[in-house]
């Protein structure tokens, strides 16, 4: 539960970061207890739900939605063929670790510790196991619940030494004893997977709240290449982990599991988050894989993930569950610099398509992502939205599908998708959409108009057919009109000083309200002193209030 004591408060308010009377309504919501309010469902309307992350991938990394792609997707185009596609969901973050926060919690990353980056492979829980989330929010609407594939949230290790384990390399991480703080202290009756990314460690399968296999630890480059890692860091290892085989392995254990589970209870509802490894660095296709796409190893390891998913909705179907499920797909940003944009644009490949930026980027290519999502007898097969949306909207959507009312402090920022996957209209043109960059930049979106604090796309990184493209008339700040201008061509904002305002004003206020989704009080995790300088600073030397 959030706490807010004496200090906090008279630095908050001193800051102006939030108003007192905002204060009073925080410091009443801190004593509230997380809980979703639930009312009577009908069971055998409760739809089976699986939600697959995919990692680093962009829209025209699937055929779905790039007709020109070379990486073909068949798996994929069957979801949309049977399902709906998404053309304007975002994720929340540009980068792995706030992205998942928000699909997990229906809030956005920057409200906590987090302010910027991701977390490493020993890093302590970043999710308040107090707080509702997806998982345990459907397991009080009496769904069986798991996970199997990439965490990234954090999760605590004892040490050998008492001290703090080194988030990198975890030399004095005590992997023999129990883990806490991790998937099962939010909501999943059984987790199996890796505790970050495929290239951290340690490299070792996690179930439950146990570390895998016999433990070497490898204290160099030279150790882990004799290893057989690609792409890897240092620190422990189990023996005989094999990173072309984890993907697999992923999928293999989330059919194992929705398998017993329909010989043990096959009445009851369930929900998988399956957070894939792909096609995220170190890209490692299986051999079977290798040179298939005859593009890149990008692409190999994307047409071995579609393989996989292609194997999981034949399962669906083989159990018979298929169509009382809904299978949504999607990703947690776009694609890396690793998968070696150049050499694949060479070939006529673009995993933005027209969008400017990529992984870690405010523009479209930073956070634009593939969003599918089959429910037979629900959504419409072959149907396509343009509905501007986000991947915190997860929770919301899943209460609303089991009568459910949130929380005051559950689910600040998710709004439910539901009436759209029912074929109604939606107007989303008031909906400020909040996306945030690698380095901790923010970005605004409301109808046809985005507006960026940054006067590169929030990031270092560079997608390299934007080399030769810079935006035309950028300054500190860049507002696009994305109805005439998607591809972020040329910034307005000198020309729309009230639409900036406008923008910074909304922003402002979900910022300081704790929410942007809702009506109850709310509260911020932390305050971050110096993203707070940056904020003012924007606001003063930019902006005309």
């Amino acid at each position: 539960m959030i706490n807010i004591n004496i200090t906090q408060k008279k630095t908050l308010v001193k800051q102006r970061w939030i108003s007192a009377p905002l204060m009073k309504s925080l410091l009443l919501s801190s004593t509230l207890a997380i809980t979703a309010i639930a009312t009577n469902v009908n069971a055998s309307a409760q739809p089976n739900i699986i939600y697959i992350l995919a990692d680093d991938m962009g829209q025209g990394d699937t055929t779905v939605y790039n007709s020109s792609g070379k990486i073909p997707t068949p798996n994929l185009e069957r979801l949309a063929k049977e399902g709906m596609t998404f053309s304007n969901v975002h994720s929340n973050s540009s980068v792995c670790t706030p992205t998942r926060y928000g699909v997990m919690t229906g809030r956005y990353a920057w409200r906590s510790s987090l302010k910027n980056g991701v977390y490493g492979g020993y890093s302590r829980h970043l999710i308040d196991p107090e707080r509702e989330t997806v998982p345990s929010l459907l397991k009080k609407q009496g769904y069986a619940t798991a996970m199997t594939g990439k965490w990234h949230l954090g999760m605590d290790m004892s040490s050998t030494d008492g001290k703090k384990i080194h988030r990198g390399f975890g030399q004095n991480a005590d992997l023999s004893k129990p883990l806490t703080n991790g998937p099962n202290a939010i909501g999943f009756d059984y987790y199996f997977g890796i505790s970050a990314s495929l290239n951290m460690s340690p490299h070792a399968y996690i179930e439950n709240d146990k570390v895998q296999g016999e433990l070497v630890y490898l204290k160099d480059k030279k150790a882990v290449k004799a290893a057989g890692l690609k792409g890897a860091k240092t620190g422990w290892m189990a023996k005989g982990f094999q990173q072309d085989q984890v993907q697999s392995t992923f999928i293999n254990k989330a059919i194992s599991w929705i398998e017993q589970q329909q010989k043990s209870a096959s009445k009851q509802p369930f929900f998988v988050y399956i957070p894939l490894n792909s096609p995220h660095s170190p890209i490692v296709p299986s051999e079977d894989f290798i040179g298939k796409s005859a593009l890149s190893d990008h692409g190999d390891f994307t047409m071995e993930m579609d393989y996989e998913i292609g194997r999981l909705l034949n399962a669906l179907d083989k159990m018979g569950i298929a169509d009382n499920t809904m299978v949504i797909f999607t990703s947690d940003n776009g694609t890396s610099p690793a998968a070696k944009l150049d050499k694949m644009q060479a070939q006529g490949h673009f995993s933005s398509m027209e969008y400017r930026g990529l992984k870690g980027s405010l523009y479209e290519g930073g956070h634009r992502v593939p969003f599918i999502v089959r429910w037979p007898g629900t959504v419409k097969a072959g149907t396509n939205t343009d509905y501007h949306g986000s991947l915190v909207d997860l929770m919301a959507t899943v209460a609303d599908i089991n009568g459910v009312k949130l929380a005051d402090n559950a689910g600040e920022d998710s709004i439910s998708f539901l009436p759209i996957l029912q074929g109604h209209k939606f107007d989303d043109s008031k909906r400020g959409v909040v996306y945030h960059s690698d380095s901790g930049y923010y970005a605004i979106a409301q109808g046809k108009w985005k507006l960026i604090l940054h006067k590169a796309g929030g990031t270092r990184r560079l997608n390299p057919k934007d080399s030769n493209n810079p935006v035309k008339n950028a300054g500190n700040i860049q507002l696009f009109n994305m109805e005439n201008d998607p591809t972020e061509r040329i910034s307005v904002h000198q020309q729309n000083p009230e639409v900036v305002n406008n923008l910074v004003k909304l922003l402002e206020n979900q910022i300081n309200s704790g929410r942007s989704a809702g009506a109850g009080p709310a509260a911020n995790d932390e305050i971050d002193a110096k993203l707070h300088d940056k904020w003012q600073k924007y606001l003063t030397k930019y902006i005309t209030l």
